[in-house]
């Protein structure tokens, strides 16, 4: 699959609409965000059951914002609504595919019933 531009107007829809979403914090005048594109590009087609967004942070400002993103490139990963992942810096082809296979390995029952517990824990706080 080719990858998405992801805004704050489609953000949710993307994100709610796909069990699995890597998201490319960038920006046109980064030179590692420019090494890094075709890398994400190449490594999406190998992966059509996950959406790869790309979020321009000079035109979705708001939105980087929201996700306090101070360098860039940074990578996130959104699986069914809930932030694996998120680190600065471009992966080269073989890391970027190891963190794709990580994120879906993951068993979300138990993440769900993780954050389950932690918020009735904060409630009885």
């Amino acid at each position: 699959m080719a990858t998405v531009e992801v805004t704050t107007q489609n953000f949710e829809e993307v994100v709610s609409n796909n069990n699995v979403v890597l998201i490319d914090f960038w920006a046109e005048w980064c030179g590692p965000c420019r090494v890094f594109g075709p890398v994400y590009e190449k490594v999406s087609g190998a992966h059509p059951d996950v959406v790869f967004g790309k979020v321009d942070t000079e035109a979705q400002q708001e939105l980087a914002a929201s996700f306090n993103i101070m360098s860039i490139p940074t990578l996130m990963i959104i699986r069914e609504g809930v932030v694996l992942y998120s680190q600065a810096g471009a992966l080269p082809e073989k890391a970027l595919v190891d963190v794709v296979d990580q994120a879906l390995k993951i068993d979300m029952v138990e993440v769900h019933r993780q954050l389950a517990e932690a918020g009735a824990g904060a409630a009885n706080d």
